[in-house]
């Protein structure tokens, strides 16, 4: 009988593999991720020095390598035909934005056909499970350990969540509380609900509130993460049932690691969509069937969203949980995320 967690335990090893700097395979698509890559690695890989790169869209838009039709779609996949000075260091340079001011002469450099834009585009899919930018050198593939797209959708799949634990848990500013931990066999980190108040018949007050280290735990002004999560607890007890999705989809879905590369773009100037972007991937990677399948598993199938964002209203509707009310959630800037929150406003459709 086959093991229906078997997919998503060969995506898990393949995410390990990319952070050693080992090769995978997606079906018949060899990769080497170019930030855990080297020299040595790369001759080991493609000694004929043939391999090109692939790169999202976004991030060879960046570079002037995409036509307009790819650009339109940041986290697709274009592929960038290798040349005799495109080694190893160039590939890091072109990967990495951090990078751009330092190096901002590149080239000349032409993309080239995807011949199986499916793979390509599940390679790119698979850098941001790993927490990686999404840069490979490819090749027919080998003897590597293969994955398959299926396989990622499958790792990816929020219906495989379940409860694995709870508990009361009084909170500040909400001493009624219980905590509820769920997990993936192979996630590496549990999402956790914090039931507020108990229930009284009617629609729970929720917040679906992603994970923000640099903002919940150290007090990050460059965001309002930090302020809305605590809000949004008292709000709850205000309200006298509802429940909080501490969601763990670090910046947008992109990582810890990611997220701080976006901030040093932010820095030099870029907004978070564009510094989503340059980075190579979507303005927002952030998975909310996750936030259903929760809802669903504590038998909550109508709910009233503590939101500025419809996105998240259209996500939970798509994946069966009704929405009968979107209650905004504003809260003051302060000088460091004004223009965070204009560009939430302005170029992602926040409604505040």
């Amino acid at each position: 009988m086959s093991d229906p967690r078997a997919p998503a335990v060969k995506v898990a090893r393949a995410v390990d593999a990319l952070r050693r700097g080992w090769p995978v395979a997606i079906g018949d698509l060899a990769l080497l991720a170019v930030e855990t890559g080297d020299a040595g690695r790369l001759r080991a890989f493609d000694p004929e020095g043939t391999a090109p790169l692939l790169f999202s869209a976004g991030r060879a838009a960046t570079l002037k390598l995409a036509n307009q039709l790819d650009a339109a779609t940041p986290d697709g996949p274009v592929l960038i035909e290798r040349v005799p000075w495109l080694d190893f260091d160039t590939a890091t340079a072109l990967s990495d934005p951090q990078l751009d001011l330092a190096t901002p002469l590149k080239g000349p450099f032409r993309a080239i056909a995807v011949d199986r834009p499916e793979l390509a585009a599940a390679a790119l899919r698979l850098a941001r499970i790993a927490g990686l930018l999404p840069a490979f050198f490819v090749r027919v593939a080998a003897d590597e350990e293969r994955v398959t797209p299926a396989d990622i959708d499958a790792h990816e799949d929020a219906d495989r969540l379940r409860i694995v634990a709870r508990a009361r848990l009084p909170v500040e500013g909400a001493e009624n509380a219980e905590i509820v931990a769920f997990r993936t066999d192979e996630m590496p980190g549990e999402h956790v609900a914090l039931l507020i108040g108990a229930p009284k018949g009617t629609p729970p007050l929720v917040r679906l509130h992603s994970e923000c280290l640099t903002g919940d735990v150290l007090g990050s002004l460059k965001c309002d993460c930090g302020p809305q999560l605590d809000a949004a607890v008292r709000e709850i007890a205000a309200s006298g049932w509802g429940i909080l999705l501490y969601l763990r989809q670090e910046g947008r879905g992109i990582g810890l690691i990611n997220k701080l590369r976006a901030y040093a773009l932010q820095d030099q100037g870029f907004d978070t969509v564009d510094a989503n972007t340059r980075l190579g991937f979507a303005v927002d990677s952030r998975n909310f069937a996750v936030a259903a399948r929760m809802l669903t598993l504590l038998g909550q199938r109508q709910v009233r969203l503590l939101t500025n964002n419809p996105e998240k209203v259209a996500a939970l509707e798509a994946a069966g949980v009704t929405v009968i009310e979107r209650v905004a959630h504003h809260l003051p800037p302060n000088p460091h995320n004004e223009r965070y929150l204009a560009t939430k406003r302005d170029r992602t459709g926040h409604q505040f």
